[in-house]
């Protein structure tokens, strides 16, 4: 750990705001002696590594704007993370997480949030998550969602909505309301059907974003998007196909099976 503690002192001793603990083989936060010292850090990177546990004095860094947690072996949050006032970029991918704290919506300036390849579903989010609506992008990717929450209309300022590689069944008409959404990633879930209200997002164009492939889209889905996308969120916006959107809710069929392709869990370093 002496290169650690030298990283440490390098960066006070040069009165930095920003330090780079990338891939140092850092367990505990308690490895990095004096790191709770640089009060004025503004971002800190200490990614791959193998901490289990952020600690609460995490929220120390009072001027904190980035903190890059990506691919550790993260099981555990404290609920004061979440009193970081001026962070805006919160990078938690590639971790372990089964739940996050109590509160966990509370950041007043977050704008990005990362929690792809994790254990988190729709029953583990706090009740405030969707209070953050200061965020721009959200990556809920590689995870266990079967469904989302419809408040996720209260993310009136997203704009990047990935949830890509889940168990994903059904999508809320809310999402309808996120007026401001450039870029959705929905690719191999189990969705069968969209909500004809995502026919009223501008998903269409060369600075838009939709992907939709590997799903079991129901046959006039499957050839809409054949055709492209802007075909696909012409159809969802006609009567046909609020007409038969309707008659599939109502049918109560059966969700598609899972594929139980877990092997995006069992590729990561851990």
């Amino acid at each position: 750990m002496s290169k650690v503690k030298k990283i440490v002192e390098e960066v006070r001793d040069s009165n930095s705001t920003e330090i780079d603990l990338v891939d140092r083989g850092i367990i505990n936060f308690a490895d990095v002696p004096g790191l709770f010292q640089l009060r004025n850090l503004t971002k800190i990177s200490i990614s791959h590594n193998k901490i289990v546990e952020v600690p609460p004095a995490i929220a120390e860094f009072i001027n904190l704007e980035v903190l890059n947690l990506f691919n550790n072996y993260i099981e555990i949050l404290p609920t004061s993370i979440s009193t970081l006032q001026k962070l805006k970029i919160l990078n938690l991918g590639m971790n372990r997480l089964n739940e996050l704290p109590r509160g966990f919506g509370a950041f007043p300036s977050l704008e990005v949030l990362d929690l792809t390849y994790n254990n988190l579903s729709e029953n583990k989010l706090p009740g405030n998550f969707f209070c953050l609506n200061t965020l721009r992008a959200l990556y809920l990717g590689d995870n266990d969602f079967e469904t989302l929450p419809n408040q996720i209309n209260k993310l009136v300022n997203l704009q990047i909505l990935v949830l890509r590689e889940n168990d994903l069944i059904s999508i809320p008409k809310e999402i309808g309301e996120l007026s401001r959404l450039k870029e959705l990633h929905i690719q191999g879930n189990r969705l069968t059907v969209l909500p004809p209200e995502l026919g009223d997002l501008d998903l269409v164009g060369q600075k838009q974003v939709f992907k939709a492939e590997n799903n079991p889209w129901v046959h006039p889905i499957q050839e809409q998007l054949l055709l492209g996308v802007s075909h696909l969120f012409e159809y969802l916006r006609t009567d046909t196909y609020k007409y038969l959107y309707g008659r599939h809710m109502n049918a109560d069929a059966p969700p598609p099976p899972k594929t139980n392709d877990k092997s995006k869990k069992i590729s990561r370093k851990h």
